[in-house]
Formats: C-alpha cells, structure tokens, sequence
C-alpha cells in the first residue's frame, strides 16, 4: 500500500448486454453507461473484456481495431464530457503479428492508452497474442492495477501489481456460471493477500458461445464481497473505496437508448 491514504474514490462497474461484433450499436450502450455513471459521481467506468466487441475469437482479426480508431475518439471524448476515466475491452490491431485482448483506457484530458492481457486462457493463443507490460494508471492519487480474466488466475500478476503499490485491483472478464464460484474464491484471496480492494466487472450476455453469469462486485481487504450486482441484470455497479473498504449501490440500466 502507498504511504498516504488515497482520497475515496467511485469506479462504477458497467455490466452491459453486447452484440457479437457490432461496435457501433456496443459504443451506444457504452456511451450510456458512461453518462449515467458519471451521474452517479463515477471517477472512473470499467466495462468487461472485449466489451465494444463481444468474446469473438474466431472474428478477432477482423475485429481488431487500430490504436487510432474512430471509437476509441468517441470514448475519449465521453471521458472528457463527463470527467471520468474509461476502460473498456477491445481487440487490438497487432503490427507483429496475431491481435491482442485489450482494454483501451480512456482519460478526461483526451488521451487514451492500452493495457494488454499478458495471460491468456487455453485456446486463446490460437488467435492472439499476449501482452507482456503491467498495467498501472494514477486516478485522484488512486493506483489502480489493471488485468483481463485469466491475468488474475496467476499469482505473479496481483503479485507484480503489490509490488508497484496498486491500491485496487481491477479486473475485466468474462466468467460463466459454473466458473464463478472459483474466480470469486481468487478474487477474494488476492484482495487479502495484498490488502488491497479487488473489482471484477463481468458480462451479463451469451458471448462467443459462452453463458455468462454478471455478479459484477467488490471485495475488501479483508475478503469481503460488499457490493455485487443482481445475477445477469444489466447493470452499474457503484464502488467507492476508501482504506481498504468499499461501500456502494447497483443501479439497474434500462430504456438506455430512449
């Protein structure tokens, strides 16, 4: 943990439904996400993996977007309109070779940046390639450590993110039912092993011929799962944090483009 306590700080946990392959209708639902966290005194929105896309890894290369997209343009000026950061989960176009699961993290003084998934889930490898740089991003004097699913299921990645004094852990994903007992049982072990708050926003839709299973939520330093959205609603999940604990609400999203 940093030497000073960080100010309190709200990430909203955005669990939304998506549609395979449709960036433009996906960016909409992001964009409405967005305003009503903002609403809701959001510093920062975090949506699951692959969230502009849906989990496609047999359309990963075609999906795979540039690192000056034209969405990624529209996501950073959502942050700018709203004054909150934005990370949300893209394919990226690799240069070197396959394309990259990443989240593309979108700042309030119009830049953007990329983490990359450095693990990937068996199978994967097949169609992208993984990251190798840590992420950690400064909100509000909050360090924020960054991982995409199976990132959180090696030891070594929370490790290196306690070791570069992240206060929270925050993890996009894509978890199904019979998964989630597992993840949040690891989830809630790295909260305690590093005192550190740990977040998981998931999907709530079928996605790449996987059901899914939402409970996006929040876990203290002491392991503590203190605020968790209802099963697969679409949904925010406000977390505020502060020393190590977390309080919030869930507001269900719905009428999002009325």
């Amino acid at each position: 943990m940093t030497a000073t306590t960080p100010a309190p700080i709200t990430i909203a946990l955005a669990q939304l439904p998506v549609i395979k392959a449709a960036v433009d209708d996906n960016l909409k639902t992001h964009l409405a996400y967005i305003e009503r966290a903002a609403a809701l005194g959001a510093n920062v929105v975090a949506f699951p993996e692959l969230s502009l896309t849906g989990y496609e890894m047999a359309l990963l290369s075609q999906l795979a977007m540039p690192r000056d997209d034209a969405t990624f343009a529209a996501l950073t000026a959502a942050a700018a309109a709203n004054n909150t950061v934005v990370m949300a989960g893209c394919p990226l176009h690799n240069p070197n070779g396959k394309p990259h699961i990443a989240a593309v993290i979108c700042f309030p003084n119009g830049e953007h940046t990329f983490y990359l998934k450095q693990h990937l889930h068996e199978g994967e490898e097949v169609d992208c390639a993984p990251g190798c740089e840590s992420g950690l991003i400064n909100v509000n004097g909050t360090r924020i450590a960054l991982a995409v699913c199976a990132d959180f299921t090696h030891k070594s990645h929370a490790a290196t993110a306690a070791a570069k004094q992240a206060d929270v852990y925050l993890a996009s994903a894509l978890i199904s039912p019979d998964g989630y007992a597992k993840d949040a049982e690891l989830l809630a072990t790295i909260a305690k092993r590093h005192q550190q708050p740990v977040l998981l926003a998931n999907h709530v839709s079928t996605t790449g011929g996987w059901e899914t299973c939402g409970n996006s939520g929040g876990w203290t330093t002491a392991g503590e799962l203190t605020v968790k959205a209802n099963g697969t609603q679409p949904s925010l999940v406000m977390c505020r944090i502060h020393n190590g604990g977390i309080s919030g609400s869930v507001e269900v999203m719905t009428n999002l483009h009325s």
